[in-house]
């Protein structure tokens, strides 16, 4: 198989991904060309915002051919076309058959948040000291318990036990830390997301794990607050987000944000300052996760 590489605006991004399906491109993928750069910027959508953008400033749409000269008859067409003036093709390159099922498997083995607390893939074995388990397969949605948000947010909701407890999940994913609160005894938990994706990965493994769980999206979410809300999402959306996760904040309630990079701390917190004193609970690879109590001084 033969990658297609290009670079174009944002604008351009809706045609050119529509046109490389059309050219009968196997997949289409985009990525902001400035990642790991201080232009890196994220996508979200958040109720009342606009929904999130085709793609970046500036774009990497990555198309994969069958052959080399699929790819680049791809390419001149392209290039000659009026909606990618200024676009470039950066590159036809030659992709490794690999199996790929095998590789993704390889890539995810069991995680342990506590001890005895793990969250494994159905293609594993569970630890023989395991005493709860979250099965856990990588698929549409964010949230497998490697990525050190998850993993703090795992942590903690571990040493809390939320026995007892009403558990908001913002944005879950793949619905893993909301299955883990219901796992560990909360005892009503809800999740939400934008991502209708996010929504059925969630219910379906929820399922898998015989957890009674609600997933609904964000407009039609319940109204009434909660004991405990969790938010593993970004920066800027959980500052945009602080006066709507405050409102579901019960008295005396908590709040567990995640997605948080070390720098960015500071500015979140004076977002959530009217009702919460912010403080830092872990830090994992650069990345931190915020606790705060509704109410506390």
């Amino acid at each position: 198989m033969f990658e297609l590489r290009l670079l174009c605006a944002e604008d351009q991004v809706e045609s050119v991904s529509d046109a490389l399906e059309a050219l009968d491109a196997l997949s289409v993928s985009v990525e902001d060309a400035d990642a790991h750069t201080d232009a890196e910027r994220a996508l979200f959508g958040e109720p009342g915002l606009p929904p999130p953008k085709e793609g970046w400033q500036r774009s990497r749409v990555l198309a994969l051919f069958p052959d080399q000269h699929a790819a680049t008859e791809a390419a001149t067409l392209l290039k000659a076309q009026d909606f990618f003036a200024g676009g470039q093709v950066l590159a036809i390159a030659e992709v490794a058959d690999q199996d790929w099922v095998r590789l993704t498997q390889s890539q995810f083995t069991p995680v342990d948040v506590t001890p005895e607390f793990w969250i494994v893939p159905t293609w594993h074995e569970p630890p023989a000291q395991a005493k709860q388990v979250i099965r856990l397969d990588p698929g549409l949605a964010f949230g497998t318990g490697t990525h050190p948000t998850t993993r703090m947010c795992l942590r903690w909701i571990a040493r809390q036990g939320l026995q007892g407890q009403r558990v908001l999940d913002y944005g879950c994913g793949s619905g893993i830390l909301a299955i883990a609160a219901k796992l560990l005894g909360a005892a009503r938990v809800t999740g939400t997301d934008i991502d209708p994706q996010a929504l059925v990965a969630s219910r379906a493994n929820a399922a898998q794990n015989g957890v009674a769980a609600s997933f609904v999206a964000p407009d039609d979410l319940p109204s009434g607050t909660y004991d405990v809300v969790i938010a593993n999402i970004l920066a800027n959306p959980l500052i945009v987000l602080a006066p709507a996760l405050a409102q579901r904040v019960a008295p005396a309630g908590t709040l567990l944000l995640s997605g948080v990079l070390e720098g960015q701390a500071e500015e979140v917190a004076a977002a959530y300052a009217p009702w919460f004193r912010i403080r830092p609970w872990r830090r994992d690879e650069g990345w931190l996760a915020l606790v705060g109590q509704r109410g506390a001084p």
